[in-house]
């Protein structure tokens, strides 16, 4: 800086030397030029004006035995030289033939190449005198024509200026010497103000450096109360000043670090060119990928806003989305960061709220459903008995009794089964694995069934494998499915159908399947027949006592154990589902052995 303004302070001041050198030289060149030329024709004028009639008539006088005119002019002009200013040196007069402008006589030599045509001779040649001039001119001449002894002459004073070339000469000398002095002069000037001016602007900006790299604890001397000692105080005042608000910010920037790695929530900012600028591990988490700087808003964001949609929107934009099985809610609000435009995604992980929140809907819709129409049938056939006492036949009495202990048992099942699934959803239902032989669970649930079967009038075959090994799962568990799925088929198929229980081995896997040719499934419904409370047939289904839970918990236990349970495409009537069960059991155990 100390450089910088030393060389300012050298510049202006030869600037200032230079150009009032240059003004003044030009001003005292041009007043030489212009007073030798105007001394130079007032001289002129004088010695042929009216104060000089007796030099003027001796030139036009003439004697009678004069036999040269131009010689007596000449020894006139001669006479009278120091009036004109003749020095025979820089000023000579010469006598020229009026007619032709030919030289006859003066007082030195003819130029080389004779006397030049000038302004002043050709206006003389034309019989007037010339009195012009011209500063630009290397000379200085005057013509004025004379008329003597009837012959016409001009008498032509020449002067080539060199009195005042030297002059101005000189002039150049002195200025170009003034300058140099005023060039060392104003050197010396500057390092002169250097003390005064440099130090504390020097001192100045090393406090602001240190500022400037963080440091503002360095407080600087005021050695004056002029302005820069003023500016030097604010600077102090200021300093101060940041040094405690930048402490503010530090430490609120650091609970806002811990907050930002440590939420739940992920963050990820874009600045206005679309580039990743900040992102929180839940983010990375939330969404399953890193993020780097060459990722940009369109490819993470751009399917649900543009970037000038989500930069405009003050009021910010929600928008959803799934990764991974996980509900997410995005919030896109614009931000301003040191003047510019940026946009801000924020993602919160709802899946568990969202599954609660329709979960607990299900829940109660279902319940609610489901209880209706048993509750409704006590209420009737009570208040029917209630209002009947001692009226009604005791065999009716009887019947009633019987359909409202019936719809007692059947709201039992349904809290007994939703008491299962409950258990399923919070994990809290444990399998107790034993090995024991698939063959045998299958024939028992054949043999259980087989009444049931026959009062329907069913036709039901037993078809199993030579040889089933032993599986390792809770027997009572899969006996429980194999009920479901055998006592589904007897329901819903019409009196005197046929039913067929299958068993065998596949691989690493045992399988059962139960194949009728009862009312079947409808193709819009077989996607949804392991739901909750989903049934095809809903008055048959309540009038044959169904819940429309039996097949949901059957596939909860088959998931617990690793295995499967779905429909089997048929081309004849009926229904055929198979379940498959792992031989070596769930590698992941949901129990413990028993």
């Amino acid at each position: 800086m100390r450089r910088n303004i030393h060389l300012k302070l050298v510049l202006i001041l030869v600037l200032l030397i230079v150009s009032l050198m240059v003004v003044v030289g030009a001003f005292l060149m041009n007043s030489v030029t212009g007073y030798y030329i105007n001394e130079f024709y007032s001289q002129i004028a004088a010695a042929f004006g009216q104060d000089n009639a007796d030099f003027v008539r001796d030139l036009q006088n003439t004697s009678e035995d004069e036999t040269d005119g131009a010689a007596m002019i000449e020894a006139v002009l001669s006479a009278y030289e120091g009036v004109l200013g003749v020095d025979r040196r820089t000023r000579n007069f010469y006598v020229l033939d009026g007619s032709t402008g030919r030289c006859l006589a003066g007082s030195g030599p003819e130029p080389e190449g004779g006397l030049a045509v000038t302004p002043n001779l050709s206006k003389a040649l034309r019989g007037k005198p010339g009195f012009e001039s011209s500063v630009t001119a290397d000379y200085m001449d005057a013509a004025i024509p004379i008329t003597r002894g009837g012959q016409s002459y001009i008498v032509y004073i020449l002067d080539n200026r060199q009195t005042a070339q030297a002059l101005n000469s000189e002039m150049f000398s002195l200025i170009i010497e003034a300058m140099v002095l005023g060039l060392i002069i104003s050197i010396l000037l500057s390092f002169l103000l250097s003390k005064t001016m440099v130090r504390p602007l020097q001192r100045l900006t090393d406090g602001i450096e240190l500022a400037a790299g963080g440091d503002f604890s360095h407080k600087l001397e005021v050695t004056s109360s002029d302005e820069i000692g003023q500016l030097t105080e604010s600077f102090n005042a200021m300093a101060k000043q940041l040094q405690s608000t930048i402490a503010a910010v530090e430490n609120e920037r650091n609970k806002l670090d811990t907050l930002f790695l440590h939420m739940a929530d992920g963050v990820v900012a874009f600045d206005r060119e679309e580039r990743v600028i900040h992102s929180n591990p839940a983010a990375a988490r939330l969404l399953g990928r890193t993020f780097t700087q060459q990722d940009r808003y369109g490819e993470l964001f751009g399917d649900l806003y543009t970037f000038t949609q989500a930069k405009a929107a003050k009021a910010g934009l929600t928008g959803s989305r799934t990764v991974d099985g996980r509900y997410l809610e995005l919030l896109l609000a614009p931000f301003a960061r040191e003047g510019q435009g940026g946009v801000l995604v924020l993602i919160h992980d709802v899946t568990e709220q969202r599954e609660a929140e329709q979960q607990r809907k299900d829940f109660v819709a279902n319940v609610s459903h489901e209880l209706r129409t048993p509750l409704t049938n006590i209420k009737s056939y009570a208040e029917t008995l209630n209002d009947g006492i001692g009226d009604l036949p005791p065999e009716m009495e009887k019947k009633f009794l019987g359909v409202i202990l019936n719809e007692s048992d059947r709201m039992t099942h349904i809290l007994q089964d939703l008491l299962t699934l409950s258990r399923f959803d919070s994990g809290r239902s444990e399998l107790h694995l034993t090995r024991f032989h698939f063959a045998k669970a299958v024939d028992d649930t054949y043999q259980a069934v087989l009444m049931d079967a026959q009062n329907h009038a069913h036709t039901i075959k037993l078809d199993l494998a030579e040889w089933l090994p032993q599986v390792r799962a809770d027997r009572e568990r899969i006996m429980q499915v194999m009920m479901n799925i055998v006592s589904n088929a007897i329901k819903y198929t019409p009196d005197g159908g046929r039913i067929v229980l299958s068993a065998g081995i596949d691989g690493d896997k045992v399988w059962m399947q139960v194949d009728d040719n009862g009312i079947g499934i409808p193709a819009r419904d077989r996607d949804r027949i392991f739901e909750r409370f989903y049934r095809v047939d809903k008055a048959r289904s309540r009038q044959s006592g169904g819940t429309g839970l039996g097949l949901s918990i059957a596939q909860e236990i088959m998931l617990q154990h690793e295995g499967r349970l779905y429909l089997v495409d048929k081309d004849q009537p009926g229904l055929t589902i198979r379940m498959e069960l792992p031989i070596a059991g769930p590698r992941e155990e949901a129990g413990h052995e028993g």
